[in-house]
């Protein structure tokens, strides 16, 4: 018999048995299509819990995903910690646009941070999913310190400072840590059952030997302290950090179609596994966007699909967050191509 989504999600996850590999998204996979559907576009939907949750539920209603994800923007942090942020419009992602900070010292965690509109809306969305929702899993999302460094200094300048100032970055690190601890943890309690942390150390922009030096042992204490499953999510090529992260403690790592999945599953399995006879870390992906499932067909779609299962890709999805512009039906043959196996 089908196992319902949410013990499906779970069980793969936590690499249990299951009915079959899950498809979940760690991100965000609202489209303007989706949105017409639903009736709940941007920007309501990262500022309204109701208008959130009816696009977040078009993941399981619509795609059949395992999974209903509500944190569209990768902003609401930042919103919280005092930045102006320009909400976007329909076809537009939000974005940063107000102050940014210069020096460690500066950042001011509020001590109602929690209370801000930005991190209500969340909290209520995922409660108002987890009643009408029992048995589809929800994933939560908040984004690790070195994305927030980015939202709240800049790219260039927090780049900048790894090579100029380093002591400097760890203590942003260390300060801006918190408000993953905080914020998942608030999460958890209104009802998610995983939580995505995104932490853009992308290969395009970070060595992996700077992952090791300045984040990996971040990522290790965020482990150790957030009381629930972990799917970090890193975009571009990771293969070098992919064996740093899985000995993290993270239970899952969402990664990117420029890492192969038959690669992917190489690095991993060469990290050995657990006592208990588990590979040390999930994984989840990594179906193309750009070209598969924004510009290709669901046959396109099909075959990343099957290449997945071939490497036994525990949970399949989109690789990140899917372009605005994205066709339903290339989004559903995720779904359809598990399904036929």
């Amino acid at each position: 018999m089908p196992l319902p989504p949410r013990e499906r999600f779970l069980s793969c996850l936590h690499q249990r048995s299951a009915d079959r590999p899950s498809v979940g998204n760690a991100v965000s996979a609202a489209t303007v299509h989706l949105m017409d559907e639903t009736g709940c576009p941007f920007p309501d939907a990262h500022l309204d819990p109701d208008v959130m949750v009816g696009l977040a539920a078009s993941s399981h209603e619509i795609l059949g995903y395992d999974t209903i994800a509500p944190v569209f923007s990768v902003q609401h942090e930042a919103a919280a910690l005092g930045c102006e942020v320009d909400w976007g419009r329909r076809d537009l992602m939000p974005d940063v646009v107000g102050r940014k900070y210069a020096r460690a010292d500066e950042i001011a965690i509020p001590p109602d941070f929690l209370s801000d509109s930005a991190c209500v809306v969340v909290l209520e969305a995922l409660r108002k999913l987890r009643a009408r929702y029992p048995d589809v899993a929800l994933v939560g999302k908040v984004f690790g310190p070195w994305t927030l460094g980015y939202h709240l200094f800049g790219v260039e300048p927090f780049l900048m400072m790894t090579l100029d100032d380093p002591p400097q970055v760890r203590r942003i690190l260390d300060t801006l840590k918190e408000v993953a601890v905080v914020f998942a943890a608030a999460q958890f309690e209104a009802g998610a059952d995983a939580m995505t942390l995104a932490d853009h150390a992308t290969g395009d922009l970070v060595s992996g030997k700077m992952y090791e030096d300045f984040l990996q042992p971040v990522h290790c204490e965020l482990a150790r302290r957030i009381d629930g499953p972990i799917i970090l999510h890193i975009c571009g090529d990771t293969a070098d950090r992919l064996g740093a992260i899985s000995r993290t403690g993270f239970e899952c790592f969402h990664f990117d179609s420029k890492v192969p999945a038959a690669r992917a599953r190489e690095i991993v399995r060469a990290e050995g596994l657990l006592d208990d006879g588990r590979f040390r870390i999930t994984l989840m992906g990594n179906i193309n966007n750009p070209e598969t499932l924004l510009r290709g067909s669901p046959d396109d779609v099909r075959r990343e699909v099957e290449e997945c299962l071939r490497q036994d890709i525990e949970i399949i999805g989109p690789e990140c967050a899917v372009p605005l512009t994205t066709p339903t039906e290339n989004l559903q043959a995720i779904t359809e191509a598990v399904e036929d196996r």
